[in-house]
């Protein structure tokens, strides 16, 4: 199981699993982080994020407009690791979520990982992570 699994299925309004477009291993380098350090040089970044949404019409009509361009999404999503830095990873997922579920109105929710493979620990460590689900509920 990864990180995007965890959270468990998304289901429509009928009560069936809604189709995953996952997109993983976006990468960049953030100034993102609470010390001044992280700020000034910048650290590497990933991005993996799973859309909820039914892929049903699209694969029927095979018409990218009835689904989600995963290509303008990760220029966008790429975008926002390297662009206005903030403290923490919680806002850069968040921020990340909001920016997926813009992407279309067809999706439902979004699970996205935040990765922060050189976060300043004093002990050995691979990654830090922090994952979030949000949905449409979740916007303004």
């Amino acid at each position: 199981m990864t990180s995007l699994d965890a959270a468990g299925p998304v289901l429509d309004a009928r009560g069936r699993v809604l189709d995953r477009v996952v997109v993983r291993g976006l990468r960049a380098v953030g100034r993102h982080g609470v010390l001044a350090f992280e700020r000034a040089t910048g650290q590497p970044f990933g991005l993996d994020v799973a859309l909820h949404l039914d892929t049903r019409e699209a694969a029927a009509a095979d018409d990218l407009g009835a689904t989600v361009d995963y290509g303008a999404l990760g220029e966008r999503l790429v975008t926002l690791l390297t662009g206005e830095p903030v403290q923490l990873v919680e806002t850069l997922a968040d921020r990340a979520a909001r920016t997926c579920l813009a992407a279309s109105e067809r999706v439902v929710a979004v699970d996205v990982v935040v990765h922060k493979p050189r976060a300043p620990l004093t002990v050995p460590f691979e990654d830090v992570e922090l994952v979030v689900r949000r949905t449409r509920d979740d916007l303004p």
